[in-house]
């Protein structure tokens, strides 16, 4: 089996089968309906999902040489779906929580998922003034009158109205940074019925399987315990971890564009306009044949990176930026040509392909925008042809 040329192992390709399955019998058409509706997933669904996770990645559920299967697992499950989901979500909070928590904090964290089929906690990294810039994060935690007191603000929270916990990313101001480019960079698991923190939904206009959420922090008292003690070194290795986000971002995206284009062929080849199927028209042809180009593009370069995070490659970085640069805006112009192939019953809420382009959209901006990555790749190109 091999997908746009790349060629699967008997593992990977068993896997696909069996998340294949289990996507096709799960996300029906009303029951993605009505989960996004509901805002996420039911617990028999997560549980489900969980227990074939863990039969397939075992005690390696967040660990970066299983990025590859992870790939393959959301791009299969949102290719069913034709849907964002809340597992990429999930499984990118594992990778941080790993990264900078204490293993023995972390299998805690990872029995209750392998149980339950939620993350313990909602991932608050973002900030409203701070965007791509991680760097520019101002919420912070400072010791005053002996007490650690938390204060900021954090935005696009997935699950921060309703997870139990919330791990913060914040500005340790009681310490000096080890590099002098950062600040010291701290994560708090903290419970979320604190006093001082509040949540509001943001109504996005996508991705409704996702519930993001507007969180505040004033005058938050924390407990010593709620620092996460891991050997995490601050941003560099959040940036470090963030490229496993953006490969699972690319996953989803690709998996969507594929329903996209499998349901634009499938109306092209029953749709009869002028005495023809519309699929014989030049036009519509060029059009199918173009998105067809770029889902091969798309499924090389989010397998390439994701090989290359798992093998810890040199250019890791940089396959990484070049695949979130190309990889959500072409997914998001396949959806949309998908949607001109349909029509008018495109653009009806009747469609599933009108949420696919709204949910492909969402991830142009998800885990760094497009233009960040050139930001981000564009030196790094220059330093390959240049240096010896």
């Amino acid at each position: 089996m091999s997908y746009a040329g790349f060629p699967l192992t008997d593992e990977q390709r068993e896997t696909v089968a069996l998340f294949r399955n289990f996507g096709e019998r799960v996300f029906d058409a009303d029951s993605v309906h009505r989960w996004s509706f509901d805002q996420g997933l039911p617990d028999e669904v997560v549980q489900e999902f969980a227990e074939l996770y863990f039969s397939v990645v075992g005690e390696k559920a967040s660990a970066a040489d299983s990025i590859v299967i992870q790939a393959l697992i959301l791009e299969e499950l949102c290719r069913c779906a034709g849907a964002a989901l809340p597992f990429q979500t999930d499984l990118f909070g594992l990778q941080i929580m790993e990264a900078f928590s204490s293993k023995k904090a972390f299998e805690v964290v990872l029995q209750d998922y392998r149980e339950n089929g939620r993350v313990m906690f909602a991932l608050a990294v973002t900030e409203p003034q701070a965007g791509s810039d991680t760097r520019n994060m101002k919420t912070f935690v400072k010791t005053v009158d002996g007490k650690l007191i938390l204060n900021g603000k954090k935005t696009f929270v997935n699950n921060g109205e309703y997870a139990p916990n919330l791990l913060v990313a914040a500005i340790d101001a009681d310490a000096e940074s080890d590099d002098e480019r950062f600040p010291q960079l701290s994560f708090w698991l903290v419970p979320r019925t604190l006093s001082g923190i509040s949540a509001v939904p943001i109504n996005k206009i996508g991705q409704s399987m996702l519930p993001f959420a507007n969180v505040s922090f004033e005058d938050v008292e924390l407990s010593p315990t709620y620092r996460l003690t891991g050997d995490g070194i601050g941003f560099p290795r959040l940036f470090d971890i963030l490229q496993r986000g953006r490969v699972f971002t690319c996953a989803a995206s690709l998996g969507m564009a594929q329903a996209a284009m499998e349901d634009a062929t499938r109306y092209a080849s029953q749709r009869e306009a002028f005495g023809s199927t519309i699929d014989n028209f030049q036009q519509i042809g060029q059009m199918l044949t173009d998105m067809e180009v770029k889902l091969w593009n798309m499924r090389s370069l989010v397998y390439q990176a994701a090989e290359k995070i798992a093998s810890d490659a040199p250019d890791k970085r940089l396959a990484a930026a070049l695949m979130k640069r190309y990889v959500p805006e072409a997914a998001t112009q396949v959806a949309s040509d998908a949607m001109q192939i349909l029509g008018g019953i495109g653009y009806t809420d009747d469609s599933r392909i009108s949420h696919i382009w709204q949910d492909c959209r969402g991830n142009q901006l998800a885990e760094g925008t497009d233009q960040i990555m050139v930001r981000i790749a564009s030196p790094l190109i220059v330093k390959k042809y240049t240096e010896e």
